[in-house]
């Protein structure tokens, strides 16, 4: 079927080999590029570059048909050459325009399109790509978030280019143990203060770090590390640069023309008019150019409350056609788009970035869900950070923040994130949220890290909070890496690397995660305490027990009701190791037993009896101050050895 008709039918998801600008097909390596733009309502459209010196007259394109498509071929245009469109609207005025499909594009402040061949870099990931798991299939999910811009620099500020942010990204995440990376978006933009998030160029990474064949193989030096690549996405809104999207034709032709509907006055930017099939075609095109040409393995899409609501951020609002706030249009969209990736590329995340009640967000589109396979647990992330921020003495009183999550956890596939936005605009960094001396802070954050990596859901962490940033993040400068010369800050560090290796390794804390099997409260409602108790079960059967004590006092004897057993602790946040008191939580190196075992005269004869059943009994174990602790059950095998080796101590 003709691809212009597909594009102009919202069906086009490929809409990029037939628009934007490409090497003409010919024998001849000088026959130049072919261009093709979408600009229905222009009276006419020429191609203007540093290979016509910029004229206007030198090279008309011609409109194809009733598809709105202008289309030529220049053949003295080389790769590399600076271009951009001249289109001349009903008014008789011209603007110049970048390629909205440029493939590269110049360096701000300059925002020319540069033509370039997409067959520039051949990928060595095959492998990987064959291997990809099911997107939503059990395994997991840990996130280390990323702007690339100020993760790392060279000495004297300057950008580091893809390949050596490749290099270094891919040894530091595989080596903190976490299972993937997302990217704040790496799309053309012309403001650095906007992080991304206003896109001029949705087809053409940044050139801040180098060339697209530099991005890919970044791509490919983590996917050689077995660290999946997410990337931010954002088709809800883009910024009104005159050389950008906005009244690209002299009309509102990629923005709703009303401005109740086709402006966010909060971020001063159009809103994309989802009502029309060819901005479909270019945004899922856009989803899809980025999974398939640069193997990306899931999109987060950013604002998706903004796209769903009419009355988002504003106070007048255009109803939809039954008088709702819901943007039905919008929602087509959005469903569609999961559709088509669900179908073809199962393997990739689609995660919303959605903080609103809108129910069945990652339910499937064919059971009226939005077809996400993820979406971002704000309720959790906002109740998480209120509680922690709390002084210790009057955290008794709001115990309920905690728990709370738990009325919710498996009402969608969700994800616990501490983003970069909880790190900005005065909300002060994780560590800085922190209450009390500078030992408790530290002490405090390694709490929430565990807390996070126990709770039901995958995981996110912006840079820096690995390790204790004070500062707030700042998109201008790289992390403060110095700070691992203190031992506050590198302790810290090495918590958070055994904690995400941890949870890797133990299929208790994510192969049950959408449902109550895997999660039981021991207890909710210690209150008096500030201690929180529950455990996570595998399906094969393996079981942790998790406490949290939330207070810089120490809680001797505690005592849970638990099947009976031996346990280890196995991850202890107050461990002198991570910067902790090394308060002695446990006997024998950290093995706890239960009431009944303990006190039996013959414990090997009683754990035989009791192998394989699941009794009820007390554990007794002393909290340490403002600690997470993980035990494991023990089989009775392991048991009756650790018992051997206290009495009769290694053979």
């Amino acid at each position: 079927m003709n691809q212009a008709y597909l594009f102009n039918q919202g069906q086009d998801y490929m809409s990029y080999t037939m628009l934007g600008a490409k090497p003409a097909k010919s024998r001849d390596s000088s026959a130049g590029y072919r261009f093709a733009v979408w600009a229905p309502n222009a009276v006419s459209v020429s191609v203007v570059g540093s290979f016509n010196n910029w004229d206007s007259q030198v090279s008309p394109l011609e409109l194809l048909g009733q598809t709105g498509i202008w289309t030529g071929t220049v053949p003295q245009a080389r790769q590399w050459d600076r271009y951009k469109y001249a289109v001349t609207d009903r008014q008789g005025k011209t603007c110049l325009k970048a390629d909205p499909y440029a493939r590269h594009s110049e360096m701000r402040p300059a925002n020319a399109s540069v033509l370039y061949d997409p067959d520039d870099f051949v990928c060595g990931d095959a492998d990987w790509l064959d291997k990809r798991p099911d997107a939503l299939a059990t395994g997991p999910l840990n996130i280390y978030e990323v702007h690339l811009g100020s993760w790392k620099r060279h000495e004297d500020g300057s950008f580091l280019n893809y390949r050596d942010i490749g290099r270094d990204l891919a040894d530091y995440v595989a080596d903190m143990g976490y299972t993937a990376v997302e990217l704040m978006p790496v799309m053309e933009h012309p403001l650095d203060e906007s992080w991304g998030y206003q896109v001029t160029g949705y087809f053409s990474v940044t050139s801040r770090y180098g060339t697209p064949a530099d991005f890919k193989f970044m791509v490919d030096c983590l996917h050689r590390r077995g660290i999946r690549v997410i990337l931010d996405w954002v088709p809800a809104h883009f910024p009104k640069d005159a050389f950008g999207l906005g009244r690209f034709d002299g009309t509102p032709l990629f923005e709703y023309a009303d401005s109740r509907l086709g402006e966010q006055q909060e971020w001063g930017t159009y809103v994309f008019d989802f009502s029309k099939l060819e901005v479909r075609s270019f945004l899922i095109s856009n989803a899809w150019f980025w999974l398939q040409e640069f193997h990306i393995d899931g999109l987060r899409i950013d604002a998706v409350s903004s796209m769903l609501y009419r009355n988002y951020g504003r106070s007048d609002y255009l109803p939809n056609q039954y008088g709702g706030i819901e943007n039905l249009e919008a929602i087509a969209f959005l469903q569609q788009l999961n559709g088509l990736i669900r179908s073809h590329l199962p393997q990739c995340l689609m995660i919303a970035e959605e903080a609103t009640p809108w129910p069945n967000v990652t339910k499937v589109v064919g059971e009226q869900g939005l077809g996400f396979t993820h979406k971002w647990n704000m309720g959790w992330m906002h109740d998480t950070l209120d509680y922690l921020s709390r002084d210790y003495m009057y955290r008794r009183w709001h115990h309920n923040q905690l728990t709370f999550s738990l009325m919710y956890a498996f009402s969608e596939r969700f994800i616990l994130p501490l983003s970069h936005d909880e790190v900005v605009h005065g909300k002060h960094s994780l560590i800085e949220r922190m209450p009390g001396d500078y030992w408790q802070r530290f002490a405090c954050l390694r709490v929430l890290y565990l807390y996070q990596i126990a709770h039901p859901g995958s995981k996110l962490l912006f840079m820096g909070g690995e390790f204790g940033q004070f500062i707030e993040w700042r998109f201008y400068e790289q992390l403060e890496w110095f700070l691992l010369e203190y031992d506050s800050h590198r302790t810290l560090k090495t918590f958070v690397k055994d904690a995400n290796h941890y949870y890797r390794s133990h299929p208790a804390l994510w192969e049950q995660d959408g449902s109550w099997e895997g999660f039981t409260w021991l207890n909710a409602d210690d209150a008096a305490n500030s201690v929180y108790s529950f455990s996570r079960r595998s399906a094969g059967g393996q079981l942790l027990l998790v406490l949290l004590n939330m207070t810089p006092e120490p809680v001797p004897g505690y005592g849970l009701a638990v099947p009976a057993g031996g346990y280890r602790i196995e991850l202890n946040s107050d461990q002198a190791a991570y910067g902790g008191s090394d308060y002695p939580a446990g006997q024998l190196s950290g093995l706890v037993s239960t009431a009944r075992v303990a006190a039996s005269d013959d414990i090997e004869a009683t754990l035989r009896r009791e192998a394989g059943q699941v009794q009820p009994d007390q554990l007794f174990i002393d909290l340490p101050p403002l600690c997470g602790l993980v035990l494991r059950h023990l089989t009775p095998e392991e048991t009756i050895q650790a018992y051997r080796r206290k009495m009769y101590g290694p053979k």
